[in-house]
Parts: C-alpha cells; sequence; structure tokens
C-alpha cells in the first residue's frame, strides 16, 4: 500500500466513525433479489452484511427467489403466468416453488455460516436465524384472476424476531408464509420486506436492486427524494424502470409511508455498494426519506416572511447580521429552509466566492434547537456548494462557534477571506473566521 493510499484509508475509516455511531443498535431491514444470489457480487454483499453484524447493526435479511422458481420449474417443463407483476403459483407448480424458496435460504445461510481464515468472514461466527415469523393469508382473486398458492402478508410475529435480534442473531426471511389452517403461500419478497420494516418499526429498509437507483430526465442520479414526492415520480416513471428498481423504490415508498425513517436502493452488481451508501455523506444510491412532516427544500419568496420571524430574535441579540425585507428578497435564492406544518423551523444561506462559498444566517427555532435540524441543513447546503464546483466553505460567527468546531470547520484568520469579502468584514463585530474542507 503506497503511502496516499494509506492516508486515504486512514481518512475514509476516521470520517465513517460518525455513522458507525449512529447505525450501532439500529435495525436495518434488507431486501435481496434472487439474482442477487447468483452473481459474482454476492460474496461481497455477504461480507459487507457481516461487517454491520459485527458493528452492532440489527439485520433481517429477505431474500427474493424469481430466478430460482423460474430456473426450477424450467426443469420440470413448466412456467408459470403472472398478473400485475405476481406469479401465479397454482397447486402443480407450489412443491417447485418451495423447493426453489428453500435451496435459495440454504445458499444465504452457507453464505453467512463462512469463517475461512484469511477471509473477510474469518471469525465472525455469525448465529442466523430463519423461522414462522410471517403469517399470511391468499391473496385471493383479482380482476377475475385467481392467484391460488400466492399470498400476502396478514401478521409479522414481531416479539419472535425481536427476541432473536435482541440476542445478536440475523433474521432471515424467505418469501413464504404459513396460515393458521396449515397452508403455506409463495409471496412477494418486497411485500415481506415492507411489512417487516413497518412492523418492527425499522431504522432504515435497505433495498438491493439492479441500478444505482433512479434518474431525473437527463440520466443524473437521485441522491435524495422525499416520500412526498415518490409517489409522482413512481407514477410518472414506473413504465421505464426495470422491474426490479421499480419493486426496490414501491417497497420504499410503502415503508417510509407507513413509519421508516430512512429507505435506500443500493446496486447489487458493484463491490462495496452498500457501505457507499451507509458510511458516507454523499452515499452511492437514491435514499427515500419520510420527513415526519417536517420539508427541507430551497427557499422561495413566499418564505420571506417566515424567515425574517424566525431571525429577529436572533438579530436584536446581535448573534446574526441584521437583513431588511428588501436585501432578504433579492438574497432568497441563496436560502434553504426546513418547514414545518407551514412553519419555517430553521434557515441557512449559503454566498458564493468563486471555489469558496461563506455559510450565513444558520438558524433554528428556539422549540426545535435539539433535533439535529441545523446539521441537515448544513448536510444539505454542503451538498448543493459541491455540486456548484465549491471545494471550501467559510463562516463568521460571533457566538457559536463551538457547533461549527464540531461539525468539522476550522479556525481561520480575516486574510485568508476572499478579498471581495475582506472589504466588508465588520471589525467592530469583531466575528471569528472557521473553514471547512468540503471535497
Amino acid at each position: 500500500m503506497s503511502e496516499q493510499q494509506h492516508q486515504d484509508y486512514v481518512k475514509w475509516f476516521r470520517h465513517s466513525s460518525p455513522y458507525i455511531n449512529a447505525h450501532r443498535g439500529r435495525t436495518f431491514v434488507v431486501m435481496l433479489p434472487g439474482e442477487a444470489l447468483t452473481h459474482p457480487n454476492f460474496s461481497n454483499i455477504i461480507h459487507d452484511l457481516a461487517l454491520l453484524s459485527s458493528l452492532g447493526v440489527r439485520l433481517v435479511l429477505i431474500h427474493g427467489a424469481r430466478p430460482q422458481i423460474d430456473a426450477r420449474l424450467s426443469t420440470e417443463n413448466r412456467s408459470s403466468d403472472f398478473h400485475k407483476h405476481l406469479r401465479i403459483t397454482d397447486a402443480d407448480s407450489l412443491s417447485a416453488v418451495l423447493q426453489a424458496i428453500g435451496g435459495a435460504r440454504i445458499t444465504m445461510e452457507a453464505a453467512l455460516s463462512t469463517g475461512l481464515p484469511n477471509s473477510p468472514m474469518h471469525g465472525s461466527r455469525i448465529e442466523v436465524v430463519s423461522g414462522n415469523f410471517i403469517s399470511a393469508m391468499p391473496l385471493g382473486v383479482l380482476d377475475g384472476i385467481d392467484l391460488q398458492h400466492t399470498g400476502k402478508v396478514r401478521r409479522i410475529n414481531v416479539a419472535q424476531l425481536t427476541r432473536s435480534l435482541d440476542a445478536g442473531a440475523i433474521a432471515l426471511l424467505s418469501p413464504l408464509g404459513y396460515s393458521a389452517t396449515g397452508e403455506v403461500f409463495n409471496l412477494s419478497y418486497s411485500d415481506v420486506a415492507t411489512q417487516v420494516a413497518s412492523a418492527l418499526k425499522a431504522d432504515k429498509l435497505l433495498a438491493f436492486c439492479d441500478g444505482d437507483g433512479v434518474y431525473e430526465a437527463d440520466s443524473t442520479l437521485i441522491r435524495q427524494l422525499p416520500l412526498s414526492q415518490c409517489k409522482d415520480y413512481l407514477a410518472a416513471n414506473a413504465g421505464e424502470l426495470s422491474d426490479m428498481t421499480r419493486q426496490a423504490l414501491e417497497s420504499a415508498y410503502l415503508s417510509c409511508l407507513q413509519g421508516v425513517q430512512r429507505a435506500q436502493l443500493v446496486n447489487f452488481t458493484t463491490d462495496g455498494a452498500l457501505l457507499g451508501e451507509l458510511f458516507t455523506r454523499d452515499g452511492q444510491g437514491t435514499m427515500i426519506y419520510s420527513g415526519q412532516y417536517e420539508q427541507l427544500r430551497t427557499a422561495t419568496i413566499d418564505d420571506v416572511g417566515g424567515i425574517l420571524e424566525l431571525i429577529s430574535p436572533l438579530e436584536e441579540q446581535g448573534i446574526l447580521v441584521r437583513r431588511s425585507r428588501e436585501l432578504l428578497e433579492t438574497e432568497i435564492d441563496k436560502f434553504n429552509v426546513m418547514e414545518k406544518d407551514g412553519t419555517i423551523i430553521a434557515c441557512a444561506a449559503l454566498y458564493p466566492y468563486g471555489e469558496v462559498a461563506e455559510l450565513a444566517c444558520v438558524a433554528t427555532h428556539p422549540e426545535y434547537r435539539k433535533g439535529g435540524r441545523a446539521s441537515q441543513l448544513l448536510e444539505q447546503l454542503e451538498q448543493r456548494a459541491r455540486r456548484n464546483g465549491t471545494h471550501t466553505l467559510f463562516v463568521l460567527t460571533t457566538q457559536t462557534a463551538h457547533w461549527f468546531l464540531e461539525h468539522g470547520f476550522v479556525p481561520g484568520k480575516i486574510d485568508q477571506l476572499p478579498q471581495e469579502r475582506q472589504s466588508f468584514y465588520n471589525y467592530q463585530r469583531g466575528s471569528k473566521v472557521f473553514f471547512k474542507q468540503i471535497h
């Protein structure tokens, strides 16, 4: 390893530590399509899941088996009909379906049980628990078509699942469910993942699919998609998405709609995509988030009154520089805001100076100052700055130096400011200067 590679590794490891702390003890539901089980990257995914488990993440894995079922039916010279993307599981094919799903589960269990020396799984000693966690019922007749042994989730045995997770085990669920009468039903693995994530009140749903996520019309990857926009995106673009990505996005939307805070799409074909999504600031896929009635967005002219009401008390205390309504109206495109139930509860602005930019007017309503809103705004503005080619942020502050130090800023000097900004530095206020690199 070269010295540069060593430094890059050390830097990445240090930068990942906040995420390690944030993820420890959290519950993640992971949906893995059957296609991933036969892909060359499968072993890397298993290694990354083992790493998450070793870091204290509570994992529930739900695997699919569509290609395995197709292959099994093919060997018996059979095939399946589908209705609305759901396999019609008749009595004759049920046995093959059960064998294929059982084989897929065994593949997962075997992979999670490896521990050869000189391998990433060495010493992992992962306990994997499977069982009758899912009660199911028949889907019945849809549009005049009887789906027979294809079912839907009726109930999740949350207590049993929670006991397994509390014991440090990884829970492995197959797309099968059982009825009170002893029948077995073939389920959609995405439906299982959605219902499990909702029932457990999981912190994340991680949906593996065959791409990095979803895209804008110009092929730009959408890194964050608010729940409020996800339904519209699905309605407008479902026909353009691969079946796997559509299924992942639908599951992400429904999970967030039912209380899961974050759902993230991850590419199963890319080595390290899961770790990149979870342990880097920008991630590698698309994140859908619910926001709990709070919306983080770019400010509009209609927000001027709300911003003035928010910042006026801080201006009176000398914490913020005074801004007139007229000035704020001309600079409103520089602001991002957090809105809750029609009220602006936080704001911040970004003023560009070539390759550097000033972070200014960071304010949070007193009732919401312990919820991390300012940190979320800072993260959003950092992303905005990167998109604009900015590599350095600076801030001038009189009373909140510690907050900026806690968020990666370091002390600087006035003569390090852009010349244009130096020219109207207020020496009477005596603001301290801080810088942050955002490469």
